[in-house]
């Protein structure tokens, strides 16, 4: 189809930005209460990455806030801005997207960015994250971006950079996890910070479950449009599953302790998942983090059918236990037993609240320093080696391809520890 005759290189595909340094940014952790328009001003939102997680977000979005409308759509392939933008029908007059705000190709995010929009959404593959970014941050465009934010180091630096310039444009930016703007998580971590535990002594996260959704290759599909639509299996679209996914528990650990881990040493495999429909990632990894002040967490997850499953997060300490998703144990017992608005439609409402009280949200950092928490522990299972924070920060790993065009790609090998080298 016309579509997958598109060339676009890396070059052109980075060509919108510009360097700036990186810096701290403070973030504060994001409210819940209900959010109020401070006037009647019409927020335009466009979306970038039409799969499901694009549409349920852009749904999120509408039913967040009033005076919210979906006006532009943009993804790589023709037929998930077809099938977003039926999805996105039930919206009534909150969807105003016409034909000639339908935009495909490599090119469709800053078409997407250029079409007036206020806003946009991030939920294209985590490959892209960083560059979609930063070319809507320069543009001047708030910004709700799904997590992870990038695949390796030098993408993480770049979203590093782009929040800084974020900050200084006074413009938005909420991150998909979610559980930061959930209230009973808001609630016991809180406790957790007035001393409810004591000192934390060890905490651990953990993300087990089955296995997920693959698209059979089609006789049509080039290696690129293959990886493309089964984006999950391959590092430099999804960064692997601890990172696509368990970073959500890891971004807990890391608020729960109010840092970053400083080292750490993993171990993983590819055990069960080993056809190569399913690229080249891995299905387990086991990771110990350490933490300032001596503090160990073990991060544990898993995506093999037929096994023990578990999503949750569990802190140890000097006086007590918590789950920080709703209780604490020891002698500052406590349970959560409040309502608890949808955490999906909560963080799109709390990010368009900062936007309209002139206070805007930026939690580019917090969900940067995440991510690269995930990124090291995939490092080192996938190299065999202990990897400290400045290792991962400073390493010179970028995965995105060179030509970003519809034709041939080659499948990286499956990491083998202590063969695969630390770049």
């Amino acid at each position: 189809m016309e579509d997958r005759t598109i060339k676009f290189s890396r070059r052109d595909f980075i060509k919108t930005s510009a360097g700036v340094t990186a810096a701290a940014l403070g973030s504060g952790f994001a409210g819940f209460e209900a959010v109020h328009a401070a006037g009647p001003d019409t927020l335009r939102v466009g979306v970038i990455g039409c799969g499901g997680r694009g549409t349920g977000a852009a749904s999120d979005c509408a039913n967040a806030a009033p005076n919210i409308e979906i006006v532009a759509l943009g993804d790589l392939f023709r037929d998930r801005v077809d099938g977003c933008r039926e999805g996105l029908k039930g919206l009534g007059d909150r969807f105003k997207v016409t034909d000639d705000r339908c935009f495909v190709g490599f090119d469709a995010y800053q078409k997407v960015i250029d079409s007036g929009v206020d806003m946009v959404i991030l939920a294209a593959p985590p490959g892209f994250r960083p560059v979609h970014f930063k070319a809507a941050v320069e543009a001047g465009k708030h910004v709700f971006m799904e997590k992870p934010v990038s695949v390796c180091p030098a993408g993480v630096r770049t979203v590093l950079e782009s929040s800084r310039l974020a900050s200084q444009k006074g413009l938005g930016v909420v991150a998909g996890t979610q559980r930061r703007h959930q209230k009973s998580y808001i609630e016991t971590i809180k406790r957790i910070h007035d001393g409810a535990l004591g000192k934390i002594v060890a905490a651990q996260g953990y993300w087990n479950q089955g296995g997920l959704w693959m698209n059979p290759r089609q006789p049509e599909w080039s290696d690129m449009e293959w990886q493309v639509r089964n984006w999950l299996y391959f590092t430099w679209l999804s960064g692997d599953h601890i990172v696509e996914q368990h970073v959500h528990n890891l971004d807990v650990l890391n608020w729960v302790l109010r840092a970053h881990p400083v080292k750490c040493m993993g171990m993983g495999g590819r055990q069960v998942r080993t056809d190569p429909a399913y690229g080249h990632i891995y299905d387990h990894f086991a990771i110990e983090y350490e933490y300032p002040d001596g503090v160990r967490a073990l991060s544990l997850c898993r995506q093999i059918d037929g096994c023990a499953t578990r999503v949750s997060e569990f802190i140890q300490g000097a006086r007590g236990t918590s789950d920080p998703s709703n209780w604490i144990r020891g002698g500052s017992a406590w349970r959560f037993e409040g309502d608890s608005p949808n955490p999906y439609v909560q963080e799109h409402a709390d990010l368009i609240n900062s936007i309209r009280s002139g206070k805007p949200l930026n939690e580019g950092k917090t969900v940067a320093e995440s991510t690269l928490t995930a990124i090291m522990g995939r490092m080192s299972a996938y190299t065999g080696k202990e990897v400290t924070w400045e290792d991962a920060l400073n390493s010179k790993l970028d995965l995105m391809p060179e030509k970003l065009e519809f034709g041939p790609l080659p499948v990286e090998p499956v990491a083998a520890p202590g063969k695969t080298p630390f770049v």
